[in-house]
Parts: structure tokens; C-alpha cells; sequence
């Protein structure tokens, strides 16, 4: 049995802390795993970050409420569970994804959680475990799964390795230089076409 592991953000939906940076006006605010592969780092900036600037939950979620999947991202996604098991792999978090993963027809979905004070304001963040997306594609394996994944930037690139086949997708070229043993695409047809070759190779 093949399963697909897919990254969320820059893959099927916008990145969200880049939308909240627009629309807040905070550029520090765009920084991401694109950027910064010290996870942990990040989310230690941003949280200080919003504290700064006294911007919570509330506001992150309404911002994301006006968010929407990526252009052809749920045909994409229709056509994909058809024919192969699927799971998001994303270093988000269930607070700001659900409202997409409804617009997406409630793909399975494994990431982090958030803590919020009482006013809203941020104060913590709870990984589901440690490299989770690694480690997920680690137990995958172990049930008997052949695991095609893709994803996007650093945060995604040991799951890529460990996966039995890994796949870019719409990298920055930062990501293409460092990583050259995974092909790259650029858009769904590409994705769904290097999805079916790996699937026939494992």
C-alpha cells in the first residue's frame, strides 16, 4: 500500500505567517522554514514578536478565516485521495489550520498545538513531538507503507529523505541547491505526474 504525505503550507494552502505579515504590516512577521531551519528559533521570534506588538490568536484566526487554498489545490487533493492514502505533514498548528483542512475536504492532518493566555496573546507552543514529520514517516514504514512525500522547504527535508521516495515542490532555489537529490515541480500536474512515477519505482 502507497501512502502520499504531503507539507500544507506552500504546498496546498498560502503561508500563513507571510498572509499575517501583509496584513499586519510586521515584515519580521514573513519569516519562514524557507528562511529560518532552526524551527524552534522561528517560533521563539514570532511569539515575541506578537507579544511586541499585543497581536493574539484572535487576530491570527481572522486573518485565516479570509484565507483560502491554494488555486486547483483541492481538485488536486480530490484526485490524489483517490487513488492513494493521504496525510498532511505540517508544522502548523490545529488552532490555524482547521479552517483550511474544511475547505479541503478534512484531509488527515498531523501538526502542533498552541497555548494562549486568557486575552488570546500567544504564550507557548507544544510540538507533537520532535522532526514529527520524520519520525511519522518512520512509523509509516514500519506498518508496511511505500511513502512518497513532498513538501516545500527545510523543515520538510528529512522527511523527504526518509521517505522511500521525497518530491519538491515550488522550492526556493536556496532549497533546489541544497537538496539536489529530490526532483522539482512546479505546479499539481507536475506534482501528480512525479507522484505516480515514484509510486510505480517503490
Amino acid at each position: 500500500m502507497q501512502l502520499v504525505c504531503l507539507d500544507l503550507e506552500g504546498v496546498l494552502v498560502p503561508e500563513i505567517w507571510i498572509e499575517f505579515s501583509k496584513r499586519t504590516g510586521i515584515p519580521e512577521l514573513s519569516r519562514t522554514t524557507r528562511d529560518e531551519p532552526d524551527y524552534d528559533k522561528l517560533m521563539k521570534f514570532r511569539l515575541d514578536l506578537l507579544s511586541q506588538h499585543q497581536l493574539g490568536l484572535p487576530d491570527i484566526q481572522k486573518v485565516i478565516s479570509d484565507m483560502g487554498p491554494m488555486a486547483g489545490a483541492k481538485d488536486f487533493l480530490d484526485a490524489l485521495r483517490r487513488d492513494y492514502q493521504v496525510i498532511i505533514l505540517s508544522d502548523t498548528f490545529y488552532e490555524f489550520a482547521m479552517p483550511l483542512m474544511a475547505q479541503l475536504g478534512m484531509p488527515a492532518l498531523f501538526c502542533h498545538k498552541l497555548e494562549a493566555d486568557a486575552n488570546g496573546i500567544l504564550v507557548n507552543y507544544h510540538l507533537r513531538m520532535p522532526n514529527q514529520k520524520k519520525e511519522a514517516v518512520q512509523r509509516f514504514k514500519e506498518l508496511q507503507f511505500k511513502v512518497i512525500a513532498a513538501g516545500d522547504s527545510y523543515n520538510d527535508m528529512a522527511m523527504l529523505g526518509e521517505a522511500h521516495a521525497g518530491i519538491l515542490f515550488r522550492p526556493p532555489q536556496n532549497v533546489i541547491d541544497e537538496f539536489p537529490q529530490f526532483p522539482v515541480t512546479r505546479n499539481y500536474a507536475e506534482l501528480r505526474s512525479e507522484i505516480d512515477r515514484a509510486a510505480l519505482k517503490i
